[in-house]
């Protein structure tokens, strides 16, 4: 009798244990913000290019912004950063290995702001930069000697 009523009842057992997992799985909120797809900005020292970083960078935006919309902008943001990359390079003189994240941040902000428009972008953060290979910076010139 126990194994009838064991094999009657675990159809409604398996329904009630994936009605449960459903009720668990709630969609998960989408962030304000827009992640642009990774980057490749040159470091170039005296006219010469000797490395690429690539930089993930985050646009965080206001409560109020539509996000799908700034969203689809996202190719205009890589856009403004790889122009402004490659006019003024973000070099840091003592590390060919990363990008000078202040003077990146700034320029993306300013962008930003002009393609999303005003009042719409919050702040800009690089997440992560990774170099295309590992350079050494020169070692700096020992005076010359009278």
């Amino acid at each position: 009798m126990f194994k009838r009523l064991l094999i009657l009842a675990a159809p409604l057992l398996i329904f009630a244990g994936n009605a449960h997992a459903a009720e668990d799985k709630k969609p998960k909120e989408v962030g304000q913000y827009v992640d642009l797809q990774p980057v490749g900005l040159p470091i170039v020292v005296d006219g010469r290019l000797v490395n690429y970083v690539f930089v993930y960078v985050r646009v965080n935006l206001r409560p109020s912004a539509d996000v799908t919309k700034v969203r689809d902008k996202e190719p205009a943001f890589r856009d403004a950063l790889v122009r402004d990359a490659h006019k003024t390079p973000f070099v840091v003189a003592t590390d060919w290995q990363k990008v000078d994240e202040p003077r990146l941040i700034a320029a993306m902000t300013r962008d930003a702001n002009a393609i999303a428009g005003p009042g719409i972008v919050a702040s800009v953060v690089v997440t992560s930069q990774t170099p295309q290979k590992h350079v050494m910076p020169p070692r700096p010139v020992a005076p010359e000697m009278p």
